[in-house]
C-alpha cells in the first residue's frame, strides 16, 4: 500500500529532477565547448573549400546554442510567469482582467521658431 503511493507521486518528482540535471549538463556542457582552445591558431582545414574550421565551427556552436535555448523555454521556463499574462496575437491576453484606459497624451509646445515656421508653410 505505501508502495503504491509513493510510485504514484515519484515518477513525477523524478522525471523533474532527470529534466533539469540533464539541461544542466547540457548547458554545462555548451560552456566547456564554447572555450575552444584547439582551433586558436589554425585555419586550416578549410570547410567546404572556403570556410576556415574555426568560424565553422562557431557557427555550428551558435545553432546548438539556439537550440539549447530554444529547449530551456520549452521545459524550463516557470510557469508563474505566464500567469495572468499573455500575447495580443494568441488571444489569451486580457482574459478577466480589466484593461486601463488609454488617454491621447498631452501635446508639447512648440518653440516660436517652429510655429512661425508652419504659420509660413500653411498660406
Amino acid at each position: 500500500m505505501v508502495a503504491n503511493k509513493f510510485s504514484q507521486i515519484r515518477p513525477d518528482s523524478a522525471k523533474l529532477a532527470m529534466k533539469r540535471a540533464l539541461l544542466l549538463i547540457i548547458v554545462g556542457g555548451l560552456y566547456v565547448l564554447h572555450q575552444d582552445f584547439w582551433f586558436w591558431r589554425a585555419a586550416r582545414p578549410l570547410v567546404f573549400g572556403f570556410i576556415p574550421i574555426g568560424l565553422f565551427y562557431h557557427a555550428c556552436y551558435t545553432v546548438a546554442t539556439a537550440i539549447v535555448m530554444w529547449l530551456l523555454v520549452k521545459h524550463a521556463w516557470p510557469s508563474h510567469l505566464e500567469e495572468g499574462e499573455g500575447d495580443g496575437a494568441s488571444g489569451r491576453g486580457g482574459e478577466g482582467v480589466p484593461s486601463l484606459p488609454v488617454s491621447p497624451s498631452p501635446p508639447l509646445p512648440i518653440s516660436p521658431s517652429v510655429a512661425a515656421d508652419r504659420e509660413g508653410t500653411e498660406k
